[in-house]
């Protein structure tokens, strides 16, 4: 059972959130700086006080000397610590897109106009408790990169980010919230132990085909000869050979006569996702082995081809497709 008092502070956060202007660059200041003592300097706010009244008890001239440059102190401390985080920028690099349940990298580009180092700063994603530390050096900047774990496929909004800093005595936490507007995108996560590809197509018009075998391989090779291209070798036959040094290509001309269609209506009979994690984990082994392939989803086609390109084309619509629940 939810606690009433969970529930209210889950809503106030997504309440205060939703006023957080998104963008991809923040000037920290005066407006979106906050500060707070800390437990050690609410403690050292006590031990002013109990200090304070055993002066005035016992009229003690050093008592006093000891209270208001301690006092003192702690006050110097709190506009240094502001001071630290304001005048700050703030920039989100672009992240790479990720497989759902691996960790992705969010780099934030920290620059300073000061002529002097800000020390101990932190930045971190908000509500986690994990920091990446860093100084910044004066007119320089410095690249801080936290990582956080997707849980959904698609495109997602990155999480609120937070940066915080205690210096330079502990006694004050000086802090700042900013919600990127950048989004990555999920692919879904490849099906640990995915069954053989499926078998090729015959194209229209062309002669019979051959189908890869269960290690994904065609069975139609022939010896290599010089300048063939690296990714028809068959490399696990070419080991095989390689007590008498001879490697083994597939043949292009078998291989043009067949097409290998990855179709969400075969991937099994497995839900949406499961389908869509099988049909990842094909992509990645059609590319790997260098064969032509295309890809049929739900209201969407893309014709067969090969490379890095065509294979980055096959899993965004894997992240992005939209299947019926």
């Amino acid at each position: 059972m939810i606690q009433p008092a969970k529930l209210l502070r889950a809503r106030f956060q997504r309440w205060w959130q939703a006023r957080i202007h998104l963008t991809d660059t923040t000037l920290l200041t005066q407006r979106n700086v906050y500060i707070l003592p800390t437990g050690p300097g609410c403690m050292l706010a006590a031990t002013l006080l109990v200090l304070l009244v055993a002066s005035i008890n016992y009229q003690l001239n050093l008592g006093y000397v000891l209270t208001f440059l301690l006092a003192g102190c702690a006050v110097v401390g709190m506009h240094v610590g502001h001071a630290t985080l304001r005048g700050l920028t703030l920039h989100l690099i672009s992240p790479d897109a990720q497989y759902m349940g691996a960790s992705a990298l969010i780099s934030i580009q920290i620059s300073s106009t000061r002529k002097t180092t800000r020390h101990g700063i932190g930045l971190g994603l908000l509500g986690s408790g994990h920091w990446a530390w860093t100084d910044v050096p004066a007119q320089g900047s410095r690249r801080v990169q936290i990582a956080f774990t997707p849980t959904q496929r698609g495109l997602q909004h990155l999480p609120a980010i937070t940066a915080e800093t205690r210096f330079p005595l502990g006694t004050f936490r000086v802090w700042t919230y900013w919600r990127p507007a950048a989004q990555l995108l999920v692919y879904p996560r490849p099906e640990a132990h995915p069954p053989p590809l499926p078998p090729g197509q015959p194209r229209a018009g062309g002669a019979s085909h051959s189908a890869p075998n269960a290690s994904g391989e065609f069975d139609d090779v022939r010896p290599y000869r010089r300048g063939d291209p690296l990714k028809l070798v068959v490399w696990k036959k070419s080991a095989k050979a390689d007590v008498t040094g001879e490697w083994v290509s597939r043949d292009s001309q078998q291989t043009q006569r067949h097409e290998l269609w990855l179709d969400f209506a075969q991937a099994g009979s497995l839900g949406g996702e499961a389908k869509l994690a099988r049909l990842c984990a094909w992509v990645l082994l059609a590319d790997k082995l260098g064969l032509d392939y295309g890809l049929r989803l739900p209201g969407q086609e893309l014709a067969p081809g090969a490379g890095e390109a065509h294979r980055r084309r096959c899993l965004e619509a894997l992240a992005l497709c939209q299947i019926g629940l």
